[in-house]
């Protein structure tokens, strides 16, 4: 299976393994990695990156932990850097505990190759000022963090958001993509670009 989705974490943060059979990477890791780990080890995969769509607390609690015991970096946009003190990315708010600290390393827009893996990588802020969205073509998918859900958008009342520019990122990066594009969010269930475009009464053609 080319795409493995685990629900981790106090929030049940979507995180997702992407591999070609060989080699993988993992998108968001919301909580105990151990699932993670398992699912690599019975696989026999080569864990080639830790890719993060925004740096928000319940994306990163296990982050820590599976870079340690991996050995694999953390990749995320150096535009969220600026939220580092808040409790948005530090974690402690509504009584949850603090996000174990990580080092990563900034992940342009543009193309991406992790190994045989191809990715385009989209800027996508609104959300947060760094998020991104990874686009994998080889699957037509896109794993959208909290940008766009089923349905719904992602929320903007947290430091560094930006609702008319979620929107604009919505419609000018993820729009612009095939509409029968798996939509891959960061939490709940998938969806695809075509029917967001139609049916999501925040961005799409019903606003």
């Amino acid at each position: 299976m080319p795409i493995a989705k685990f629900a981790l974490g106090p929030l049940e943060t979507n995180c997702y393994v992407v591999n070609n059979n060989e080699e993988a990477i993992v998108i968001d890791v919301g909580g105990d990695p151990a699932p993670i780990r398992q699912y690599l080890a019975e696989r026999g995969l080569n864990l080639l990156a830790i890719c993060l769509t925004h740096k928000h607390f319940d994306h990163t609690y296990g982050v820590a932990e599976l870079a340690a015991g991996t050995g694999a970096p953390v990749y995320a946009s150096r535009h969220d850097a600026c939220l580092d003190d808040t409790e948005s990315v530090r974690g402690g708010i509504w009584g949850l505990p603090p996000v174990p600290p990580y080092t990563c390393e900034d992940i342009p827009a543009g193309e991406r190759d992790f190994g045989k893996l191809h990715f385009t990588i989209l800027e996508t802020p609104g959300h947060t000022p760094g998020g991104i969205s990874l686009y994998y073509p080889a699957e037509n998918a896109v794993f959208t963090g909290d940008a766009l859900f089923f349905r719904s958008i992602g929320r903007t009342d947290f430091p560094g958001g930006d609702q008319a520019l979620l929107l604009r990122s919505i419609r000018e990066k993820l729009f612009t993509l095939p509409e029968e594009t798996s939509v891959y969010p960061g939490h709940g269930g998938a969806t695809t670009l075509g029917d967001e475009r139609r049916q999501n009464a925040f961005c799409g053609d019903l606003c």
